[in-house]
Order: C-alpha cells, then structure tokens, then sequence
C-alpha cells in the first residue's frame, strides 16, 4: 500500500485569482526572511528557520489562478538523521473554483507518514498553510516568521 503524501485542502470566499496572488506571496504567509522571487517561473528561493531548516525551491509551475507547483532543489532539515529529507519533494498548491469562491489544495509530494520529520513538517505546514496562508487569503493578513526567525530560529513560545 503506498503512503499518502501530507495534504490540506480548505475552501475560501475568494476568487482563484486572489487565492493564487496570496499563495505566491510566500513573505506574507511562510516567512518574511525569503530570498529570492517567489512569483515568477524558473526563479528560485530559500526558506531557513534558523539552524533547523534551509531549503530551496525552484518554481516549476506557475499557472495564473490555478496551480503552483514548487521542486525541493536543496534542503537541510537538522532535526532528523537524513537532513536532505525534503531534496527532490514537490509541494503544490492547486486552486479549484466553486460556486462560492475557491478550494486550495495543499500537498507536499514526497512528505509521507514514514518520513523522520513528518509529524513536525506536518504541524508546521498546518500552521503555515492552514492558518496563516488562509488568514493571508480571507483577511488580507497572514502570520509568516519574522526575518529574524529566518537567521536565529522562532521565538519562544510563538507558532511552529
């Protein structure tokens, strides 16, 4: 039987076009401290969360109100003994319209149950893309790490 890769799927009051232009906002949603373009195809940006994550994904799908598909290039995940556990996973966001809005599918290709960090990854992309992505889509404002999360770590006591 094969293993189900991590996905979210919520639906919004938003059109598709507002659902993509929040999803490729990754500084208002996943972490002020990106480098790189995170709208544009082919670019490339880098996530880090202190010493315990760094990984780089390469946009390689961008479809305007419809679907975003990131490729894992790099990644460092200190955590767990296999720190390239997320090199070569893709994580993708397809956006589907409804009568009232929008549905976001979430699924990180490759972070499957047996995964070492997948409780972890789990929780955080919960927080990441379950609240603060779709407070980002509903409100006009999400909850990314601050840039300073992305040189020392989080905070105590704030979010995963």
């Amino acid at each position: 039987m094969a293993q189900e890769d991590f996905r979210i799927v919520f639906a919004v009051d938003r059109t598709p076009d507002q659902v993509f232009a929040a999803v490729t906002d990754v500084r208002g949603w996943w972490s002020e401290g990106v480098d790189g373009r995170t709208d544009a195809l082919g670019a490339e940006f880098t996530y880090r969360h202190g010493d315990l994550h760094r990984s780089t994904q390469r946009i390689t799908e961008l479809i305007p109100g419809a679907r975003v598909v990131w490729e894992v290039v790099d990644a460092e995940v200190t955590f767990v003994r296999d720190r390239g556990e997320w090199k070569g996973t893709r994580v993708i966001f397809d956006i589907v319209p409804r009568a009232e809005g929008a549905e976001l599918s979430f699924t990180h290709a490759g972070l499957v149950p047996a995964a070492e960090c997948y409780a972890q990854c789990a929780d955080a992309w919960g927080f990441y893309v379950g609240e603060s992505l779709r407070n980002l889509i509903t409100t006009g404002k999400g909850h990314p790490d601050p840039k300073e999360v992305a040189r020392r770590g989080r905070p105590e006591g704030s979010a995963p």
